[in-house]
């Protein structure tokens, strides 16, 4: 069994930023794929990005390419979200999983351990 818990959400003005960090205990991670979802009140669940398990391949959704960063530290099971000049419609729950395979996958389905979220709230 995985745990996964994040934080470092909160609240910011737009162009600000903030780093999620997602801590994973239990079974070890180190060769699962992560991603990072996120969702907004009624919307479905989005994906944000994914990161391979040696952390060298990172992929992500339309909406943020360019303006945030995945990365990984096997040693210390975390994944963390930067996010860079961060949008009112960037505001959402905002998810870490783990799926039991190589490439991240992009769809909730991929994913087989998931944390409760943490609130990321952009104002204008």
């Amino acid at each position: 069994q995985v745990q996964l818990v994040e934080s470092g959400g909160g609240l910011v003005q737009a162009g600000f930023s903030l780093r999620l960090s997602c801590a994973a205990s239990g079974r070890t991670i180190s060769t699962y794929a992560m991603g990072w979802f996120r969702q907004a009140p009624g919307k479905e669940r989005e994906f944000v990005s994914g990161i391979n398990w040696r952390g060298t391949d990172a992929y992500y959704g339309d909406s943020v390419k360019g303006r945030f960063t995945i990365s990984r530290d096997n040693a210390k099971i975390t994944v963390y979200l930067q996010m860079n000049s961060l949008k009112p419609e960037d505001t959402a729950v905002y998810y870490c999983a783990a799926g039991r395979r190589i490439v991240p996958g992009t769809v909730r389905g991929d994913y087989d351990y998931w944390g409760q979220g943490t609130q990321v709230t952009v104002s204008s």
